[in-house]
């Protein structure tokens, strides 16, 4: 039996967590099923919006299913919940992410302060 195999079963018995979600969102990516990964992140987030790690593979997940407006969402959410808990170098990650996907995608970078949150 494998770790999503295991992740499910818990998730199944009513043990939700926001580390249990990331695990399975995680998994998701590896197997690069990034529209699971991404359902189970943004459930990590909903449980936990300070969690700087579901949100970059959050953006991660987005930004593989081309929706780079929601990347660029989940990555500025996470740059403000990484610095807001100190977390520079998850900072400095989603940081240049968000760079590369805004140069990549030619579109202007999304203020933090207006970006819409994602649930």
């Amino acid at each position: 039996m494998g770790k999503i195999d295991n992740f499910e079963k818990l998730l199944a018995s009513g043990k939700d967590s926001a580390l249990l979600r990331f695990s399975l969102g995680h998994e998701y990516l590896k197997l690069d099923d990034a529209t699971k990964a991404s359902e189970h992140l943004r459930a990590a987030i909903v449980q936990d919006s300070g969690y700087s790690a579901a949100w970059k593979l959050l953006g991660k997940s987005l930004a593989q299913l081309n929706d780079v407006p929601g990347a660029i969402e989940a990555y500025t959410q996470g740059i403000a919940a990484a610095s807001a808990k100190g977390d520079k170098q998850a900072a400095k990650e989603m940081t240049i992410f968000l760079r590369r996907l805004v140069m990549a995608a030619a579109l202007p970078p999304c203020p933090p302060a207006q970006a819409p949150k994602v649930p």
